[in-house]
């Protein structure tokens, strides 16, 4: 008669079992705090708790019906703890008799082939991803789980939401918090290309607007060329097609500090682009910066 699993191990199988498809389900685990989760645990153990009471009346059963010899070899074996004679089973090796029964009537060249059973771990892990594979194949039909488009736009909003409160949560970008980052550069450029572009053409070579390119300044209120930048755009250039971006609330402060990166970016860090290439020739003085 074969030994039978604990009931506490039946029950540790079922809770990493009930795990691993709620986790299918919700993405998260955030369901190790509901209360259905928890549920489903206690009526699962308890209904593990009746499977091994039915099992043992089964096994007492069948116990009273063996001969004293083999009473005594079950009750021996059944004093092994569960976890040695799991790891004995699985790598436990056939002795000459054992062998000579389940030797299959076939063999090639003096190779015989023995008719040895699966090992049950083996067969577990067989049956638990067919399973699995049935489930994952009917959610993945006929609901939005781990839908690829579903599981996109679910981030994405999420993304957003973040951005949405990180923004709402970090007090304005301002003339004396402002700071050049290269990391601002390419969402500076954006916003160039919407807002800037039309008076100071691609690349910021000039056109309506002056060349933003080379060294030459019309208005310099700041010491540093990043800072006089977004002096320029916040407040605009009286007298001028430069409105107050800034001041009429059509870009923010954040906005601001990534088109000065930008507008610093191509001034500093790339060649200007002269008259010769296309760019606007010199308007305003020279200008002496100093260092961010």
């Amino acid at each position: 008669m074969k030994q039978r699993t604990p009931v506490v191990i039946n029950i540790l199988i079922i809770i990493g079992l009930l795990i691993v498809f709620y986790y299918l389900f919700v993405q998260s685990y955030a369901f190790l705090s509901s209360p259905y989760f928890w549920g489903t645990v206690v009526i699962a153990g308890i209904l593990a708790y009746i499977h091994g009471a039915i099992g043992d009346l089964i096994e007492n059963n069948k116990f009273k019906k063996l001969s004293p010899e083999e009473k005594a070899a079950y009750l021996a074996e059944k004093k092994v703890p569960f976890f040695k004679r799991l790891y004995q089973s699985a790598f436990k090796k056939q002795s000459a008799s054992e062998e000579k029964d389940i030797l299959i009537d076939h063999g090639f060249d003096g190779i015989m082939e023995l008719d040895n059973q699966l090992p049950k771990w083996w067969v577990g892990l067989f049956y638990f991803g067919t399973a699995f594979c049935i489930v994952y194949i009917a959610a993945y039909s006929f609901t939005d789980f781990a839908h690829p488009l579903s599981e996109y736009e679910k981030e994405y909003k999420e993304q957003l939401a973040a951005i949405d409160k990180y923004m709402a949560e970090q007090p304005p970008v301002t003339i004396e918090s402002a700071k050049y980052s290269a990391d601002n550069i390419a969402a500076g450029e954006e916003i160039f290309k919407t807002t800037c572009v039309s008076c100071h053409s691609d690349g910021g070579r000039g056109g309506i607007g002056p060349n933003l390119t080379d060294n030459y300044w019309h208005n310099q209120p700041e010491k540093t060329l990043f800072k006089n930048v977004f002096h320029v755009v916040e407040n605009g250039v009286t007298g001028t097609a430069m409105q107050a971006w800034g001041k009429n609330g059509v870009l923010t402060g954040a906005d601001i500090q990534n088109v000065a990166a930008y507008v610093y970016h191509i001034n500093q860090e790339q060649q200007p682009i002269t008259p010769a290439q296309g760019g606007a020739p010199p308007y305003g003085e020279e200008a002496h910066w100093e260092k961010e």
